[in-house]
């Protein structure tokens, strides 16, 4: 029996407590290193820029690896208090390079000044720090997830609940860091900053520790990639037999045998991974002889989740932008606002309190209006919200192109800096568009995965994160070759260190046109998408078995519930 002290929203308020502390240091960096990056590692605009997204990238990158010992190895309470440990340990490396000017590169005319052991402690400390930062992502949001029992009905509906407030913890934190925090580094001093983020960031990691008492604790189980590796070994074994009806394929009668007792129904799709779930004449059922139908699907899960996945990549390469050439052009923009000095790291600030003011609007009044239109009860599916960040992304870009040329219209032609307020137009609409998204990801990954795989799946959102920064680097390197080639001055549209005279509201129209294209291309796969039939367990224990393979039929096909899924499909 479940302990009544344990779960529910008392035990998530330590993972919102975590997550608010460890983002006010997570997100100041995300927004003011590539200040760091210019000014004390003496970077060049373009290389401050790209290695600020490769940093990043890395560190959404390395929440797989914290999913993926989560679900297989650690629970995922010790895996985020590691993972933890190793931020905290990263953070002290920063202090230290950034406090001493001895190990801090001199300057210098080239693209990158730094080298030697100073490059040594440089990529150690954003290395230690990316994988911790990633680690902790990769588990704690699953951890949260699980405190609520997805097979109670009353329950489940409280994890879309659990991710929104999980995003304004999130948020909240992030707006402590790109305000105070970014303050303190660009204005008394970078190790100072640092500092604070690691005094947040170990408070983060006493505050999940002390709910240890109040956690439901999944236990580790079998490796879920191995699981899909078995799949995919045994079905091009079998690639020369035929697949038989469904109800020939293999499906033991032992509970255990299941993905943590969690059967899925057989569906039509991919059915040349039916091929590894045939067991051959004469052979004996073993892990690399015969997979059981779960596990077949669970792969055929995780393969429809791709296309979904890769389709919000460009929306993230487009939020590389706002923290990168956004935040260099807040420097030779008129950074007084109502009388204060704001410093363009912390232009973020705005979407953050955008985020933070609709979140709590968006669970209280437009998700109960919205479930009486539509009958769903989270007022519209997981793919429409993401659908809806993908739409909001895309007119960001555009008002950021437009920005772009009035900025530099008037400090060309009339030598008149304009407000750093500018920016904040395509930031708030970004800022929306990621509140819709993102936690549209994530609920979508943790309900649609399973259960085996549910830290791994829900890693899957930062990964997005991670390929679009990645993505980033490379159109940045890769637009400046073409344009310097198509140029009759030799010069591409993002070289130089003076704003005025590269072409970046062109980089913003052509993420703003490829961004509507993605959307076009997510609307057709959202709509293909087929989610997920857990077969209810006694439905499961009474079907019959086959006596002479000891096979268990699967009388209950995903087809049959075709009329409830299209109801719940995709952007409509």
């Amino acid at each position: 029996m479940k302990n009544p002290r344990q779960g529910g929203f008392k035990a998530a308020y330590f993972i919102y407590a975590m997550m608010t502390l460890d983002n006010v240091g997570f997100v100041a960096n995300m927004a003011s290193m590539v200040l760091y990056f210019l000014n004390v590692m003496r970077y060049d605009f373009s290389g401050s820029a790209t290695t600020t997204t490769n940093y990043l990238g890395t560190a959404f990158l390395l929440t797989l690896v914290g999913g993926f010992i989560s679900d297989a190895y650690m629970t995922r309470l010790n895996t985020g208090l590691l993972f933890g440990s190793i931020e905290v340990l990263g953070y002290v490396l920063l202090i230290i390079q950034s406090r001493y000017p001895k190990l801090q590169p001199d300057a210098c005319e080239k693209s990158t000044c730094i080298h030697g052991t100073k490059t040594l402690l440089f990529y150690a400390s954003l290395g230690l720090a990316a994988l911790g930062g990633g680690g902790i992502r990769g588990s704690i949001p699953a951890l949260g997830a699980d405190q609520f029992d997805y097979e109670n009905p009353e329950e489940r509906k409280h994890i879309a609940t659990f991710f929104n407030w999980f995003l304004l913890s999130i948020t909240i934190g992030a707006t402590v860091g790109v305000t105070f925090v970014v303050y303190v580094s660009t204005n008394v001093g970078w190790y100072i900053g640092f500092a604070i983020s690691l005094s947040c960031a170990f408070s983060g990691l006493v505050a999940v520790a002390l709910g240890k008492p109040f956690y439901r604790v999944r236990v580790p189980g079998e490796s879920p990639l191995l699981r899909v590796l078995q799949v995919l070994v045994v079905a091009v074994k079998n690639w020369r037999i035929d697949v038989p009806n469904k109800n020939e394929l293999y499906e033991p009668k032992d509970y255990e045998s299941v993905s943590h007792g969690k059967p899925i129904s057989h569906s039509n799709q991919f059915r040349l991974l039916d091929k590894a779930a045939v067991l051959p004449n004469g052979m004996k059922a073993g892990k690399w002889i015969v997979c059981t139908v779960t596990q077949v699907e669970e792969v055929k899960i995780l393969t429809r989740m791709m296309p979904i996945l890769l389709s919000t990549i460009l929306m993230n390469t487009c939020l590389a932008q706002l923290q990168t050439f956004s935040v260099q052009q807040g420097t030779i923009m008129n950074t007084r606002i109502c009388g204060f000095s704001i410093s363009p790291a912390s232009i973020p600030v705005i979407p953050l309190v955008f985020m933070s003011l609709l979140i709590p609007v968006y669970e209280f009044a437009f998700v109960p209006i919205l479930s009486k239109i539509t009958g769903h009860p989270n007022g519209i599916t997981h793919l429409q919200r993401v659908g809806v960040g993908l739409v909001l992304s895309a007119l960001s870009m555009t008002i950021a192109a437009i920005i772009e040329v009035k900025r530099k219209y008037e400090s060309v032609h009339h030598n008149y800096q304009i407000s750093l307020f500018w920016l904040s137009f395509h930031y708030a609409i970004f800022g929306i568009a990621d509140m819709f998204t993102l936690v549209g990801l994530m609920e979508f990954f943790y309900k649609e995965a399973p259960t085996g795989m549910r830290s791994l799946s829900t890693s899957f959102s930062w990964l997005s994160l991670s390929i679009g920064y990645f993505l980033s680097s490379a159109f940045v390197e890769l637009i400046g070759v073409v344009t310097r080639k198509a140029s009759k001055s030799k010069t591409g549209w993002l070289d130089g260190i003076d704003m005025n005279k590269n072409q970046l509201e062109l980089f913003y129209w052509f993420l703003a046109i490829l961004s509507v294209l993605n959307f076009v291309n997510y609307a057709f796969w959202a709509k293909w998408y087929k989610y997920k039939k857990d077969v209810p367990i006694d439905e499961w224990h009474k079907s019959s078995f086959s006596a002479s393979v000891n096979l268990t039929p699967k009388n209950q096909d995903v087809s049959t519930n075709e009329e409830h899924e299209e109801k719940q499909n995709g952007v409509k």
